[in-house]
């Protein structure tokens, strides 16, 4: 064993004792950003090349600073992007979020779907999206100005159409014109805010993390949002806690338009977001 891998089983220890969920990974992440390799290759830095910068990136993650905050960077589906303070970080448990729009998208007789981002954050539902369905035509909205500048960051070159503005009154010129409608809304409700993790607690902005008593003020606005913007027939997708399955499809009623309103689980089997089509006339 290299001195690097000796100093990444000890930092592991100390990240698991101050309760970081993924001790061992997270340390070996910041081994490799340290040292300019991939994870893959932290057995072939010389012992002379190690860098001691390495406990205080590693000091930094054992008070729960996340790990993207200090890397700059998170990944998603097939993305990198840059993420600090003022962004949601993005999680995985979005992904199987996106992988059910795509399937959906890609079932349309729609040539070039219309889709739209609400609360964009990072831009990485967005982007994913773009990237995956090449001939969609996709736009995000984001309110705030901190999230936004790492937004721009990410969407600088691509062909997302970016705006600033109040997801419950954004895009009024797509009225009617939309295929799908896909939001990972603020969703937490403000009494569970002792047990949220440090990392989104004390880092990721509270804009995007708290929506009232119950965590569902915001999705009951995206609701009515989703049904402007849609044609008949369109699919709004909305991401939600594992906690409040069964709650959101309800939101969704078939006396506000909607049909086939439904949750979904995650990749744990827990369920993580709702799906509803806008009725025909």
């Amino acid at each position: 064993m290299n001195l690097l891998l000796a100093e990444v089983a000890q930092a592991t220890q100390r990240l698991a004792d101050a309760g970081v969920p993924s001790p061992r990974t997270d340390a070996e992440e910041l081994a490799a950003f340290v040292h300019g390799v991939k994870r893959g290759e932290l057995h072939t830095v010389k012992d002379s090349d190690f860098d001691a910068r390495y406990w205080e990136v590693i000091a930094r993650r054992e008070a729960r600073e996340p790990l993207q905050h200090i890397t700059g960077r998170a990944y998603f589906r097939y993305l990198e992007l840059q993420v600090g303070p003022g962004v949601f970080v993005p999680r995985p448990e979005t992904e199987s979020v996106v992988e059910w729009a795509i399937d959906a998208v890609r079932a349309m007789d729609v040539v070039e779907p219309r889709i739209v981002d609400l609360c964009t954050g990072s831009g990485a539902i967005a982007l994913a999206l773009a990237q995956e369905v090449p001939r969609s035509r996709v736009h995000a909205v984001e309110l705030s100005e901190d999230a936004l500048v790492w937004t721009r960051r990410n969407m600088d070159g691509s062909r997302v159409e970016l705006r600033q503005g109040d997801a419950l009154t954004a895009f009024p010129d797509l009225d009617g014109q939309v295929d799908l409608v896909i939001s990972n809304p603020p969703y937490i409700p403000l009494t569970e805010w002792e047990y949220v993790a440090p990392e989104a607690r004390d880092y990721d902005p509270q804009l995007a993390l708290f929506s009232g008593e119950d965590g569902l003020d915001l999705i009951r606005g995206l609701e009515r949002t989703a049904h402007r913007l849609l044609r008949p027939g369109g699919v709004v997708v909305v991401e939600h806690a594992d906690t409040q399955g069964g709650q959101v499809p309800w939101i969704f009623a078939e006396d506000r338009g909607w049909t086939d309103a439904a949750d979904h689980p995650d990749l744990n089997n827990r369920p993580r977001f709702a799906t509803a089509r806008k009725a025909l006339p």
